[in-house]
């Protein structure tokens, strides 16, 4: 994939732009203004003015930009007014300085060889009276040009400005005080060492009345992915941005820079440009100071004292000196703790790989070894890990070997299973280059495989848990010890359905075969559940058979079962009972809560919020999956355990009408990025949300979601949803054939007709398909599915009205889409009940019943505005339209519907110019002028341009806008 070298959007900077639209907004009224932007290199400061100067100039203000050079005190006086009222020379001519050209020579030299013949200033330096009146020139050719226009004067760079150009600023801000100006001055605020001359003239200004600071931050975590997004031109991996922020720090230039040198997922070396970015500064530091910078490299970016003092073994007062250098260069912050910390982790792993290898592997070692003896040295209950690191990196394997398993356990303690995961890696990586491995460590090498399995599983890496699970088969001796071998083939094929690269059930199947020849202890009674918790939506009959057996077994053996996902899995017999297993799944909360079993609850969570959600107690679901987030939250298994809970959370929101809180809940399930196809709800679930918003990236977030359907195997409740997605965006294009074909291959899924839940909203989808293209086949094919489809909870009584009255017409369409309406209410999801609503004002409209018809359009048009839903919006203001409705929707609709641009194409279309016509009248392509037309035939819902100027004509929008009646 290829990166742009530079993002082209402006993220997470919105309260910083609306700081400074604020301040323009003031010094518009007449009030003096100054911003002092600040921020480390590379922040964004450029970005920001950019973007801010371009919403200034679009708003009717002046820009002047100067920018201030790498010179030093010894620079060119008053540079970046030079260049300001060098643009202003350019485009106003010498006349706009008043016959003040000889003393404004002095900042414009070719002032003096222009036509007005003004001898050359001489090039002695100003004495300060006549320097007061150049400021004073200066600030009055500042309020003219300000007096027909807001004039934002830009300076950038004040870290380098020199000392005229300072005292100019201060005049301006503290003297002149000229109104309607608004000047904004960048600098970095890591150049500010402790002697620095601006850090007194900031101090100076901010005691000045209409002076603001603004502080430009690094990126959060979200804004590092939305700037990859827009350099690679399409949604970054999870680990990718993970990656690229952990290492950038949330620096935009530093993110710009490793997105365009490869493929930003662990792009191991820096690019040479930026390493000698970075290491500039640390080559001005004196000798002593850079060797204490590279021993502080080897021990990570944050480091104590007294750590960097054992190993360093310097005098205390040559060490203090060195971090003095390093700190006055702001290359490392001291806290007041007594800690220090590398400003930028970058710049930390640039001066570490600069070590020599001899000098790495020693520095490594000493470090574990300082560790080693004073574990207080690193921060509480990360010695473990910094110890493994150091051996590892000293290249000692025995005591990397060692180091790297206790740390495993120590991580796996915290619940850090993705750390323990990478741990255990390591020991495997070393077991062959110790002989002695296993006496070390006192487990065989199987063990291990299967410690890492376990934790690679647990923290949702599943793709390594598969291959992991290959190479222990092949070690584990089947006829010796078959429940071994029984787990690990249970864990191999449910990693392979997570996956979708198959259905698991050979595994499963000779996993159970097994476990058959042995005799019943605790070990075999949790395969049993475990196999039969995997088997519950692949083959419920046979998981309910194990599940028995199971139980069975642990009552025999006085095992206790609040562990077991046996109760889980005996849910495939409960959903017979009318509560769907509701009572067995509150008990299995309640033991887990009791016995402290946190991944235990946690599973409970995700299977009762998904049947109290199926129950339509929407509510009791958000709140039931809410807190298994925060559970699955607390001990490290939002990946694995909890991968469903946050798109529970949010499939719940959404039915409740709260689509920004179910679209926050969807946004943090990406952060989490769930694996295989854990990870596929809520995509669908958001790719839904933006269909039915008209979000522009809906289309992208379809296609993701829909090629979940190219796997080789997908769990049908995963698969129907995506069947009725693909039939929804084709619906929403207006692809008619598309949705035809999408609802035959949907209507010939074997599981549809035994899954109600899933199975219902297909056969919605299927029949608003049949009624929009008029396709007797498909509403004959979706009647008889309908028919032997059981309907056990309100949304599905609900569908199933819906399906009816999609299937009716004349009389009969009325009638069905008022029970469809009545069902929708019950149920309690508005955005159905508002499409269902505007289908039965359709209905009501033919029979005649206006009151009917505005009642209905007014209440859909209703729920539309609080959800978002500009389609569902669209369409009930275009049936008030054609019906004849002024009042039924929020203002006045036509007008409103079409954007300043669709009416003055709307109004050329009226009067019969063709596009090409349009494009020249309007300046525009003629394909932007065609695109222009089909919006507006679209949204006025008439089939030509001859009717949308007909409708354009008869409801007025040609005109003037009149005030909604």
């Amino acid at each position: 994939m290829t990166a742009r070298t530079a993002s082209t959007v402006l993220v997470g900077r919105q309260p910083e732009l609306a700081a400074l639209r604020d301040a323009l907004a003031r010094a518009r009224a007449g009030e003096p203004t100054t911003v002092l932007v600040g921020g480390e290199a590379g922040v964004g400061k450029t970005r920001l003015v950019e973007e801010f100067g371009r919403s200034a100039t679009d708003a009717g203000a002046r820009l002047l930009v100067g920018q201030c050079l790498e010179l030093g005190e010894a620079g060119l006086p008053f540079a970046p007014f030079a260049a300001a009222l060098r643009a202003v020379l350019r485009r106003d001519g010498p006349g706009v300085f008043d016959g003040y050209e000889a003393e404004f020579a002095r900042l414009l030299p070719e002032l003096a060889r222009g036509p007005v013949g003004v001898a050359a200033p001489a090039p002695a330096p100003l004495s300060d009276a006549p320097r007061g009146y150049l400021f004073d020139l200066v600030a009055e050719l500042f309020q003219r040009l300000a007096a027909g226009q807001p004039l934002v004067l830009l300076i950038e760079d004040l870290h380098w400005a020199d000392r005229s150009t300072r005292d100019l600023i201060a005049f301006l801000v503290r003297a002149a005080r000229t109104a309607r100006l608004l000047l904004v001055c960048t600098y970095r605020t890591d150049e500010l060492h402790r002697g620095h001359p601006l850090r007194p003239f900031l101090a100076e200004l901010d005691r000045a009345r209409g002076v603001e600071r603004v502080e430009l931050g690094r990126l959060d975590r979200d804004g590092t992915g939305a700037i990859l997004a827009d350099l690679l031109g399409a949604e970054p991996l999870a680990r990718a941005v993970d990656d690229i922020h952990q290492r950038t720090q949330g620096n935009p230039f530093f993110i710009e820079e490793l997105a365009a040198a490869g493929d930003p997922i662990g792009c191991a070396a820096l690019p040479e440009t930026l390493r000698d970015l970075l290491l500039a500064r640390v080559d001005r530091l004196p000798d002593p100071a850079q060797r204490v910078l590279r021993i502080a490299a080897a021990g990570g970016t944050r480091f104590a004292h007294q750590l960097i003092a054992e190993v360093a073994g310097l005098p205390e007062s040559e060490l203090e000196d060195a971090l003095r250098a390093a700190v006055a260069a702001q290359l490392v912050v001291a806290d007041p703790e007594g800690d220090y910390e590398f400003r930028h982790a970058l710049v930390r792993e640039a001066v570490h790989d600069e070590l020599l290898p001899g000098e790495h592997a020693r520095l490594h070692a000493r470090f574990a070894a300082a560790i080693e003896a004073q574990p207080h040295l690193v921060v509480a209950g990360r010695a473990p890990a910094e110890i493994a690191h150091h051996w590892y990196a000293a290249h000692d394997h025995p005591r990397a070997l060692v180091t790297a398993r206790t740390a495993a356990c120590a991580a796996a303690d915290r619940y850090a299973y993705a750390e323990q995961s990478r741990l255990l890696e390591r020991v495997l990586e070393l077991w062959e280059l110790v002989p002695d491995a296993a006496e070390r460590l006192g487990m065989d090498h199987l063990a291990v495989l299967e410690e890492t399995i376990a934790a690679a599983t647990t923290a949702g890496d599943y793709q390594r848990a598969l291959t992991l699970t290959r190479a222990a088969l092949a070690e584990v001796d089947t006829d010796a010890e078959p429940l071994r071998a029984a787990r690990l083939l249970d864990r191999r094929g449910r990693m392979l359905a997570m996956l979708g690269k198959s259905d698991g059930m050979a595994e499963l199947r000779e996993a159970y075969r097994l476990a058959s020849g042995v005799a019943d202890g605790p070990e075999r009674v949790r395969l049993l559940a475990d196999i039969a918790a995997h088997l519950i939506r692949i083959d419920p009959e046979q998981a309910g058979a194990l599940a028995a057996e199971a139980t069975a077994a642990a009552e025999v053996l006085g095992e206790d079962l609040e562990l077991l996902p046996t109760r889980i899995a005996m849910l495939c017999r409960a959903y017979r009972t009318p509560d769907l297993g509701l009572a067995e799944l509150r008990r299995a909360e309640a033991r887990a809560r009791a016995a402290g079993n946190a991944p235990a609850l946690v599973s409970a969570l995700v299977h009762l919020s998904d049947v109290l959600f199926e129950l339509g107690r929407y509510a009791e679901s958000a709140d039931a999956a809410a807190a298994g987030v925060s559970e699955a939250r607390r001990v490290g298994i939002s990946r694995s355990t909890g991968a469903y809970l946050l798109s529970n959370q949010a499939e719940a929101l959404i039915a409740l009408g709260r689509w920004d809180e179910a679209d926050a809940a969807c946004a943090e399930a990406a952060r989490i990025d769930p694996p295989g196809v854990s990870g596929l709800h809520w995509l669908q679930l958001r790719a839904n949300l933006r269909l039915a918003r008209a979000h522009p990236g809906a289309d992208e977030l379809v296609g993701r979601a829909l090629a979940f359907l190219g796997r080789p195997f997908l769990w049908p409740n995963h698969r129907l949803p995506l069947w009725e997605l693909r039939i929804e965006a084709a619906l929403a294009a207006d692809d008619r054939a598309e949705a035809v074909r999408a609802a035959h291959a949907a209507l010939a899924d074997e599981r549809l007709p035994q899954l109600p839940r899933e199975g219902w909203p297909v056969l919605s989808a299927a029949a608003r398909t049949a009624a929009r293209a008029g396709d007797p086949e498909l509403a004959a094919a979706v009647s008889a599915l309908a028919a032997g489809l059981p309907t056990r909870c309100p949304a599905e009584r609900a569908h199933a009205a819906q399906v009816g009255a999609l299937l009716s017409a004349g009389d009969d369409a009325l009638a069905g889409w008022r029970t469809a309406v009545a069902a929708w209410r019950a149920d309690g999801q508005p955005y159905p009940l508002g499409r269902a609503l505007l289908a039965l004002a359709e209905a009501a409209a033919g029979a005649g019943e206006r009151d009917e018809v505005a009642a209905a359009v007014g209440e859909a048009a209703a729920i539309a505005g609080r959800l978002g839903a500009t389609p569902l919006a669209e369409q009930a203001a275009a049936l008030a339209r054609r019906v004849g409705l002024r009042g039924a929707t929020r203002g006045r609709p036509g007008a409103d519907l079409l954007t300043a641009r669709e009416r003055e194409v709307l109004r050329l279309v009226a009067e019969g110019h063709s596009n090409s016509r349009i494009a020249e009248q309007l300046f525009i392509s003629p394909k932007t002028a065609s695109v222009h037309v089909s919006r507006i035939i679209a949204k006025l819902d008439v089939s030509n341009r001859v009717e949308a100027a007909a409708l354009a004509h008869r409801l007025g929008l040609l005109g003037e806008p009149t005030a909604p009646r």
